[in-house]
């Protein structure tokens, strides 16, 4: 690529960058429906579980549901842990203690 291509690469991708995270700011005057402002506060949530649920889904290249996966038992004992306590840290905590006994006992 030339000097040029660079350039004009870092250009688009400022412009890219500008546009998607400056949207909000450019509407700052308007207001933002009452639905799309419940909707947006799920994203983060559906953000995480994006994340993590290939994590917990995919082992060995493939989708495994089987009892041999160890990470989705271990997170369906983690979800289950949090329903009845509501508390993250200990989650987070419950659900790796859960994990690294199932990996050693495998």
């Amino acid at each position: 690529m030339s000097a040029f291509e660079y350039l004009l690469l870092m250009a688009m991708m400022a412009a890219t960058t500008f546009l998607t995270r400056g949207f909000f700011f450019l509407l700052a005057g308007s207001r933002m429906p009452a639905w799309l402002q419940h909707a947006l506060g799920y994203v983060p949530a559906v953000a995480l579980a994006s994340i993590v649920a290939p994590d917990l889904l995919v082992s060995d290249g493939a989708v495994s549901l089987s009892w041999t996966n160890i990470k989705l038992i271990a997170g369906v004992a983690a979800i289950a842990f949090f329903l009845w306590t509501r508390h993250v840290l200990a989650t987070l905590v419950f659900g790796m203690i859960v994990f690294t006994v199932l990996r050693q006992l495998a």
